[in-house]
């Protein structure tokens, strides 16, 4: 072997990217697919490396065996041969006899050779692959190599990726030799070797290049909720704090500019919005349209995300775009269906205020009323037990028990002194008992309905409390209490004729 065999090694390692132990193992691979190929079998081979891996020897290892036995000279040598190896040999033991590699025939040196750069591009292949998957959307940076069929091929050191056309912006142009800046998408193997596609139009791309230039975002200071992209023409990002005391578009923008500026340019002039992230729809809509002033946004459907924004008649160009771009931007951004209509629009449409405000409504905070509950089993903290007996004795909604006096719960069987100290404190933490107000003045429809109807004593005609005279033949009307029954009974009520006294 030559004497600059480790050096031979180092370069395989620096130029196929691959650790010093599978090249070892790719050598050895080598030699014993020579040897196999020489004499059939490398059942008996052995392949060593010197310390320093600056040499490399295979053997033959033979069995010593008598003059008058048959032996196969590959994998056996005489006693008589094996002395002017070894002087010290004896029948029976194994011999390692050094091969010249001068001995392998120029066919089996070209057949290990062809084995030995096949299983090379395959270590190579996966080395690479496992490389290159765990770094699948990350930036990367190469150098223009070639162009073929509008694809253009990055040399990326020890490999080479690929930019496919459908990935590149229309405003950008490569010459040989140019440095591009892009973002790995895709990792897979192909009989051909190893493909590694890159991407300048997807919206992590621009995410990354911001990481580059806004340290607050690559610490996580901001946070960068969505970005949308029409690569080559407009970015829309929503960004947010997570900070009180950080302006997340005035980071974003950088001083004077200086930011922005830098990755405007990295995406040669392709226009970028930074726009605040806001939980509120409403106000996340009005974000999404900048750099168009919005004077209200309209919730049509929420169930549907279908909302209307209302902007100055000479701010609809802008809020829609060229070709209808920043509407259609602002869309999936808040993932919102967006019709854009001046204020003379809005009122030519058949809506109201009051459909907005109830659309509105869907993104309060408020909490709904919850569903008012009657019967005494729904009621918290109450036992089934205690539920059970009550119902026994035709107890089962809330607001008989509420009417009930404790000496009537103690007359039911089974209902001990805790159980009516843990009723009443149930009743009064969840139930608000209204009292109503004797005084209430009730509608004048109600009041002559309810009251009773009583008959003149000259006619006969019906009459009311009210009167002082009978509608009919005009006799006067007095009404007289004549007493108060004690126990609860209704009054009684004495007509008499005036006249009569």
């Amino acid at each position: 072997m030559t004497s600059d065999f480790a050096e031979s090694i180092r370069q395989l390692q620096q130029e196929r990217g691959i650790t010093e132990e599978l090249v070892l193992s790719t050598i050895e691979d080598f030699l014993m697919a020579a040897y196999k190929r020489k004499f059939g079998t490398s059942d008996n081979a052995i392949v060593r490396f010197s310390e320093d891996n600056s040499n490399v020897a295979i053997f033959a290892q033979k069995k010593i065996v008598d003059e008058d036995d048959y032996y196969d000279p590959v994998c056996e040598i005489l006693l008589e041969e094996a002395v002017k190896y070894n002087e010290e040999s004896e029948l029976g033991d194994e011999l390692l006899i050094e091969i010249d590699p001068k001995e392998f025939d120029r066919l089996a040196v070209q057949s290990a050779k062809q084995r030995a750069r096949q299983d090379l591009r395959e270590i190579q292949k996966d080395t690479l692959y496992s490389e290159f998957k765990d770094k699948v959307g990350e930036m990367i940076i190469g150098y223009y190599q070639r162009e073929k069929n509008g694809n253009i091929f990055v040399d990326l050191g020890r490999t080479e990726g690929i930019l496919p056309k459908r990935f590149q912006s229309p405003r950008e142009e490569y010459n040989q030799g140019d440095r591009i800046k892009a973002l790995i998408s895709e990792v897979n193997k192909t009989p051909s070797g190893l493909q590694i596609v890159l991407s300048r139009t997807h919206s992590d791309f621009v995410k990354r290049i911001f990481e580059l230039e806004v340290p607050e975002i690559y610490d996580n200071t901001i946070e960068v909720h969505k970005i949308v992209r029409e690569a080559g023409y407009r970015t829309k990002i929503a960004v947010s704090s997570n900070r009180d005391d950080v302006d997340p578009v005035g980071a974003c923008v950088g001083l004077k500019g200086v930011r922005i500026q830098a990755i405007v340019r990295e995406l040669e002039g392709e226009k970028i919005d930074i726009l605040k992230f806001d939980p509120d729809p409403i106000a996340f809509i009005k974000n999404a349209l900048s750099p168009a002033e919005v004077n209200d946004v309209v919730v049509i459907d929420g169930a549907k995300r279908q909302a209307l924004a209302i902007v100055p008649e000479q701010q609809l160009s802008l809020a829609i775009g060229k070709q209808g771009l920043n509407v259609r931007l602002a869309n999936r951004l808040v993932d919102w269906s967006i019709d854009v209509k001046t204020e003379e629009q809005f009122e030519e449409m058949d809506l109201s205020q009051e459909i907005n405000r109830a659309a509105s409504e869907l993104f309060s905070n408020e909490e709904e009323p919850s569903e008012e509950i009657t019967r005494i089993d729904e009621l918290p903290d109450i036992p089934e037990r205690v539920a059970a007996l009550l119902g026994e004795n035709g107890i089962d909604l809330i607001e008989t028990l509420v009417n009930m006096n404790i000496d009537d719960l103690k007359s039911f069987e089974g209902i001990n002194e805790d159980d009516i100290t843990l009723i009443k404190g149930t009743i009064e933490e969840n139930v608000e008992i209204v009292e109503s107000d004797s005084d209430e003045e009730l509608d004048e429809d109600e009041v002559i309905e309810d009251e009773e109807a009583y008959e003149c004593p000259e006619c006969g005609a019906g009459i009311t409390l009210d009167m002082t005279a009978c509608p009919s033949c005009g006799v006067g009307l007095s009404f007289e209490i004549e007493e108060v029954e004690q126990d609860g009974q209704e009054e009684d009520l004495d007509v008499q004729d005036d006249d009569q006294g």
